[in-house]
């Protein structure tokens, strides 16, 4: 499928969010003799190629799971390395965001961070607010402590009672729709704690490709799959 072909499902299926749990890095690099670390850093370079191939397509909305809160517990150089590559991006990203019109948000609690890169994030926030597309970028993420979040807030609030949309609007998320397709690299079939209340009606993807070697044409083989399904939220057609 061309990229021609995937713009036309984009629209035709109302393809509105993609969202990635990114996997496979260190396997990536170990298969070729190398620390985790180098394909933590091929695979930013791929990550900033797949966000744009997907806004090419006519996909508004992106969310990438890049750091959970899980994450924390791998070794002290290997998450050294990752908080370099995300000083790396915010840097970047500034540039990126005036080229493709794209709104940057963290999802996920900044406080973890160093406090020079919670200032970073949150001015690339607040700089990319305008933008048409929006690229969630998920750190120090985890979808149970985002819905418990979301009822503290509301608690807070003096809510006694609350609906599905009242939590909803309290998610990190509440600036884009739930996801309509959820790709997982890799070879995995999980979520693995990602975006459980918005994912409940989500279309899944799982693919053998390793995240440093995902392409245009795997996002096309992933829209196309998209493509065939039927939607029935609960429903008979």
């Amino acid at each position: 499928m061309s990229m021609e072909s995937s713009r036309k499902l984009v629209e035709e299926k109302n393809l509105r969010h993609i969202a990635f749990i990114m996997d496979g890095n260190g396997r990536w690099a170990k298969k070729r003799g190398m620390p985790r670390e180098f394909g933590h850093k091929e695979g930013a370079k791929v990550f900033r190629h797949i966000v744009d191939y997907c806004f090419n397509t006519g996909i508004k909305n992106v969310t990438v799971y890049a750091f959970s809160t899980e994450n924390w517990k791998r070794s002290e150089r290997e998450v050294s390395s990752l908080m370099t590559l995300f000083t790396a991006y915010i840097k970047d990203a500034f540039e990126e965001i005036r080229k493709n019109d794209a709104r940057v948000i963290f999802l996920g609690d900044k406080n973890a961070f160093s406090g020079k890169l919670r200032k970073q994030m949150e001015k690339l926030e607040k700089e990319s607010e305008k933008g048409t597309y929006i690229l969630n970028v998920a750190l120090n993420y985890g979808a149970r402590a985002e819905i418990v979040r979301a009822v503290n807030c509301l608690l807070k609030e003096g809510k006694t009672e609350v609906s599905e949309e009242d939590i909803s609007s309290r998610l990190y998320t509440k600036n884009s729709p739930d996801p309509d397709l959820i790709v997982r690299t890799a070879g995995e079939q999980r979520l693995s704690n990602f975006l459980l209340w918005q994912a409940a009606y989500s279309e899944f993807y799982y693919t053998d490709t390793l995240w440093p070697d995902m392409n245009d044409e795997e996002i096309d083989r992933a829209i196309e799959a998209f493509g065939a399904r039927t939607r029935r939220y609960g429903a008979v057609v």
